[in-house]
């Protein structure tokens, strides 16, 4: 593929591919951006390629996550080195996390903390099917997984997930409230 249109596909998968970063690195803004900004530097420098074997969206979500692993990776390597110099400092004040920003209403902060509640490999398969309209298969392919396993954490999501909205007061209101209300409105 040439410059040209390796820069076309990548401005055209921009918007759900930061979306894919911010999930990668646990929505942290700053963490998702060093991410992508990093995954374009590979691709467009050559040290990650093409090859054609499944979609160009599934490839470079693969990339993104593969890049966010090796970001985590050397961040933690950092910080145990830096431990050892500041074990008698102070902690720093830790700043409200990003998606505590972003989700502000109830319900989207019930679903999050829901998801959150999901193995690692149950979250980014929802997440890549729901979010980023991805089949199972190519889904499975970023994850690194096979296609058997991407369905078993799928179903077993989607069954976590059910349980909750099923058991929760946002999404369930009670039999009586329900008589309450139409008894109001008659």
């Amino acid at each position: 593929m040439d410059d040209s249109g390796l820069k076309a596909q990548l401005e055209q998968c921009h918007k759900e591919s930061f979306g894919w970063a911010l999930s990668c690195c646990l929505g942290s803004l700053e963490e998702a951006e060093t991410v992508l900004q990093t995954a374009y530097l590979k691709i467009l420098e050559r040290r990650a390629r093409f090859g054609g074997r499944s979609t160009f969206k599934t490839w470079f979500f693969s990339v993104i996550r593969r890049t966010a692993v090796e970001h985590r990776r050397r961040q933690m390597l950092q910080r145990l080195m830096l431990t050892r110099y500041l074990r008698k400092a102070p902690s720093a004040v830790q700043q409200p996390a990003a998606d505590e920003r972003i989700y502000s209403t109830q319900v989207q902060k019930a679903v999050r903390v829901t998801l959150s509640a999901l193995s690692r490999r149950q979250r980014e398969v929802l997440q890549l099917v729901f979010y980023h309209d991805l089949s199972l298969a190519d889904a499975a392919k970023v994850m690194g997984v096979s296609l058997g396993s991407a369905r078993t954490h799928y179903e077993r999501g989607k069954k976590r997930v059910r349980q909750w909205m099923d058991g929760s007061r946002i999404f369930n209101e009670s039999r009586s409230r329900r008589r309450e209300n139409s008894t109001m409105v008659s």
